[in-house]
């Protein structure tokens, strides 16, 4: 369309739409649009967003030196904001709250991953938010009658700062509620537009003079509620799509607005003319980009959110009475016991038939010893940010995919595949795409036309590292998603909950029953193939009151690590981010792990050229540990991928 105001856009704003006649005074409404926000630093790509530059438009449109004077900017927010990213694991998503608070948000939507630590952490969550939570079509029966999970509002009016009346309703989609585990019991799902049809009347009369509804779901299924709600909606502002589009439906603007605080929508509204009631809107996309100077106070907000997280991350989160290995030359090369515990962690949260991974998700390149089991390890070890994902596939592609992941062996290639539920031999003397000589899942062969569900992750559903037959429908190939990427949660992520899952002592303030629920089944059958190990009922306190000399040889020992470790470490993993009283503990596990690197980067150079062989330690053997606040986890080797020729040793 074209823009019918007299100045042309600044850098980096755009047009979307613009209503018809001429509009001589100022805007009766002026609202501000912004949905699926999760990393709070600016990315590399433009536009790079982050939340210091967001806030930066966000003070614009509120305060700019043009819109004195006229009506206050009123902000909505369409869900997805605590999970998942990379702060969020560690935080639980307490991180986002003052964030979203400071832009002003008057309303948000729930997002299904607003509920990825429960409904009892997002009732948490919600509480410290000074604006209402909605969600209209999705009913605990455990709360009261036709009360919305989570103790969300179904509508909310807001009178804007000259005298109109707004209301608003939530509404979300089935589909992403059969992706979240950790849901109440009897959840009722309501047709958002039929819920729609009934809430907007009494919404009207009330005194609603527009009425704005706030989703979280995909494009089509907002486009239907446009259609089947034929105008009785003004606007819909939705959310769960990643990317920017508006549509005019039966009257109704339906508008997403990008994602990850790189976009936002401004819209300004004005009464018709006509006195029919109804709205002219014109609506202006914004890209966050590096040339908009990011706003001072919330750098130094985001600085201390971001800062708080070092002291979490050396929290213990698990322990592990075997060595852990992660070394690139056993993760790319053959079956290891961190790949086959993760993958199969994986398969048992989705109950799906069988799991998959590319060796590249295991980022650590070292073995990890019996011990405390740090939370950055985990994020060191599985830093990457695209979510696990369930798709269903045929037999076929499954073994195409194995065959992809086998071809440049004994490269040490990311594309080597770990698995779980799968059985499969292969011969790497034979050619490139036919060295596949078996494949079982489930303890039975292999059938090529049968259709399997798999869990994955998202780069591997989009292709990537030559995984073409696992590429899902929406991106040109012809694997059925179950559980999408929008809809799916970061390995980190599930790692630390399977964690919290085996604590006796210290587990989240928040940790709900059904989520706790479902992560003692998941925990369970992972503890069919991979050892769990009781805590030790009185173990001996380790409590140093002073430095102790390191002189000694005795004091980098296996058993005298791990205890400096285990003793310098604060094992409560409550909601409280307080870590002032931990920084000193900290600081010698910060010592301890630098010189560890630089001992383990000393030997490695010395046992190459010395031509000595290095193996991994020995599990540690009951009454060699004693950790009081978890199970110890002994993940196995077992026998899922097996060479039968042209091996590298």
């Amino acid at each position: 369309m074209t823009d019918k105001k007299s100045k042309p856009p600044p850098p980096d704003e755009t047009v979307t739409y613009t209503s018809e006649g001429a509009h001589d005074g100022p805007p009766d409404l002026r609202i501000l649009h912004y949905n699926d926000v999760y990393h709070v630093d600016p990315s590399s790509a433009e536009p790079i967003g982050g939340a210091a530059r967001f806030m930066t438009l966000v003070n614009h449109y509120r305060e700019g030196d043009g819109f004195k004077g006229q009506s206050e900017l009123l902000t909505f927010f369409s869900g997805d904001a605590f999970n998942p990213s990379l702060e969020s694991s560690v935080t639980k998503g307490d991180h986002m709250v003052p964030l979203l608070n400071n832009i002003g948000t008057d309303a948000a939507a729930l997002g299904n991953h607003d509920l990825d630590f429960g409904v009892r952490k997002f009732r948490h969550l919600s509480s410290k938010c000074k604006f209402p939570w909605l969600i209209a079509n999705v009913l605990d029966p455990a709360l009261g009658d036709s009360v919305p999970i989570g103790n969300c509002k179904k509508t909310h009016m807001i009178t804007s700062s000259n005298g109109i009346k707004i209301g608003l309703i939530g509404l979300g989609e089935r589909e992403w509620l059969t992706t979240i585990n950790s849901l109440p019991p009897d959840i009722i799902y309501k047709s958002a537009s039929e819920t729609a049809k009934e809430l907007v009347p009494q919404l009207r009369a009330e005194g609603a003079e527009i009425v704005i509804a706030i989703t979280h779901m995909r494009e089509p299924n907002d486009n239907k509620l446009a259609e089947q709600t034929d105008g009785i909606i003004d606007i819909i502002l939705g959310g769960h799509d990643h990317y920017y589009n508006h549509s005019l439906i039966n009257g109704t603007h339906v508008l997403r607005s990008g994602t990850d605080f790189k976009q936002l929508s401004y819209l300004e509204v004005r009464k018709k003319a006509d006195g029919s009631g109804k709205w002219d809107v014109d609506i202006t996309r914004r890209d966050v980009t590096s040339v908009i100077p990011p706003d001072e106070p919330t750098v130094k907000l985001v600085e201390k959110l971001t800062a708080s997280l070092k002291a979490t991350l050396q929290k213990p989160v698990g322990y592990t009475a075997a060595p852990l290995d992660a070394r690139f030359r056993t993760v790319r090369l053959r079956e290891c016991n961190i790949a086959n515990w993760v993958c199969d962690i994986m398969r048992h949260y989705y109950s799906g038939e069988c799991s998959l991974m590319a060796s590249g998700t295991v980022r650590g390149d070292q073995i990890y010893p019996p011990g405390p089991i740090l939370l950055k390890d985990i994020m060191n070890c599985f830093p990457f940010e695209d979510p696990v994902v369930v798709i269903r596939v045929k037999g076929q592609a499954i073994w195409d995919a194995l065959e992809n992941g086998l071809c440049l062996y004994p490269a040490l290639e990311g594309r080597f595949p770990q698995v779980s539920n799968i059985r499969f031999e292969f011969d790497a003397s034979k050619p490139t795409g036919s060295r596949i000589v078996s494949v079982a899942i489930g303890g039975e062969p292999i059938d090529l036309e049968r259709k399997y569900v798999l869990v994955t992750r998202g780069y591997m559903a989009r292709g990537k590292d030559g995984y073409d037959s696992l590429l899902i429908e929406s991106e040109g190939g012809q694997a059925e998603e179950i559980v999408s990427e929008e809809n799916g949660i970061l390995i980190s992520m599930m790692l630390r909950q399977y964690f919290m899952s085996l604590r006796v002592m210290g587990q989240w303030k928040y940790w709900g029953n059904n989520i706790g629920r479902h992560w003692n089944e998941v925990a369970t059958k992972v503890s069919a193939d991979h050892v769990q190990y009781d805590p030790t009922a009185n173990p001996t306190p380790v409590t140093p009151t002073s430095r102790p000399d390191l002189s000694g040889w005795e004091n980098w020992s296996p058993e005298r690590i791990r205890q400096r470790k285990a003793s310098a470490m604060p094992i409560d993993d409550s909601d409280s981010e307080e870590e002032d009283d931990v920084v000193q503990e900290n600081q010698e596990i910060e010592e301890i792990d630098r010189e560890m690197q630089i001992m383990r980067r000393v030997f490695t150079k010395w046992a190459r050229i010395a031509g000595v062989e290095c193996q991994v330690a020995d599990d540690l053997k009951m009454g060699e540990f004693e950790v009081d606040w978890t199970k110890a986890i002994a993940p196995r080797v077992e026998g899922r991928i097996i060479c039968v020729g042209g091996e590298h040793k």
